[in-house]
């Protein structure tokens, strides 16, 4: 029989408490920004992150050839965008992925339980970076469909240099299947009668993002500017996009990451992809589950659910004079 569980305590001075408005605006838009959510102290530890990074890429970039040699591979990691899943690789980037406000909010939107599934360190040098529209969940799927996403600014992030745009209420959509990623789905499609397969989602180009004609039913997407330590969450069916950093002396660096329920079966594992890994790769940040997980890899403290000093042999559900349900844990003997 499994064990009566009762939630350590998790009180913080700076712990953040998502209001009931904050909670219907992000299910009605599908997207909730938070403003100020982390630290100087956090970005700049982030930030130091993404610039060590980069001077990496440069480096690496200059052992690949000879100077007078055009490798393009060179030029590849010189002028690299992303590094995917950078929390297993690295202390500050798993505190990052488990910061206690980003998961406040996380916790709120989508459960007490919560998996860490991703990391993604943008860099978005000036004249690169941008990605055409798409929903998040389309590459991630979570069973059942929790998935959510983090954006934290680690500079300001406007027009110019390559921020967000989001298509509010678009969250209210279907997963729209593309044709050149395979898996499935996160719904059955061939229960709609009209959920139509997409091309080249991601791309750029939106004559060539079929999904653009989608997004042309909503109004206006609109851009989201944020400066450092704000956090844009958005929900993974959210059309959403960026366009190259128009600048030439800016960057623009972000850290996105990824979390669903931790009662969804995760299929996707970053490493291994569809069907191969799974739930053992996802770090359990909150709560907990019944179903396997990753502990973090450097010692990251999280908030889980942890046997009560009521341990009991089994729960059982008691009725109430209310008609409520309780659950009264119960010993043998």
């Amino acid at each position: 029989m499994g064990k009566f569980y009762t939630p350590k305590s998790r009180e913080r001075h700076d712990r953040f408490l998502v209001n009931v408005k904050e909670y219907a605006q992000y299910h009605r838009d599908g997207y909730l920004i938070v403003k100020g959510l982390l630290s100087k102290e956090d970005i700049a530890e982030l930030y130091g992150l993404a610039e060590e990074t980069r001077n990496k890429n440069k480096e690496r970039a200059a052992n690949i050839a000879d100077p007078n040699n055009k490798d393009p591979l060179k030029e590849e990691f010189a002028q690299a965008t992303r590094v995917h899943m950078i929390s297993r690789l690295n202390a500050a980037a798993e505190r990052g992925l488990l910061h206690p406000r980003v998961l406040d909010v996380i916790e709120a939107l989508i459960g007490p339980d919560v998996y860490a599934l991703q990391s993604m360190l943008f860099l978005n040098p000036p004249g690169r970076g941008g990605q055409g529209w798409h929903q998040d969940a389309c590459y991630i799927k979570t069973h059942p469909d929790t998935l959510i996403g983090a954006w934290i600014a680690l500079e300001e992030a406007d027009e110019e240099n390559g921020c967000l745009w989001v298509v509010p209420g678009s969250n209210h959509e279907p997963i729209y299947p593309p044709q050149e990623i395979g898996g499935g789905n996160v719904h059955a499609v061939d229960a709609f009668r009209d959920l139509t397969v997409v091309h080249n989602v991601s791309h750029l180009d939106d004559g060539v993002n079929t999904l653009s004609k989608v997004v042309a039913n909503y109004p206006p997407p609109i851009p989201v500017p944020l400066s450092p330590g704000d956090v844009l969450f958005f929900h993974s069916h959210l059309f959403h996009r960026s366009y190259p950093n128009r600048t030439t002396d800016r960057h623009r660096r972000s850290y996105v990451l990824h979390y669903c329920n931790a009662r969804s079966w995760v299929p996707w594992d970053h490493d291994g992809y569809e069907g191969d890994s799974g739930n053992y790769r996802q770090i359990l940040a909150r709560g907990q589950t019944h179903l396997p997980y990753a502990e973090p890899v450097f010692g990251t403290e999280v908030f889980l659910a942890v046997e009560g000093e009521e341990s009991a042999d089994s729960v059982t559900m008691m009725g109430m004079d209310n008609g409520m349900m309780m659950p009264v844990a119960m010993k043998k003997g």
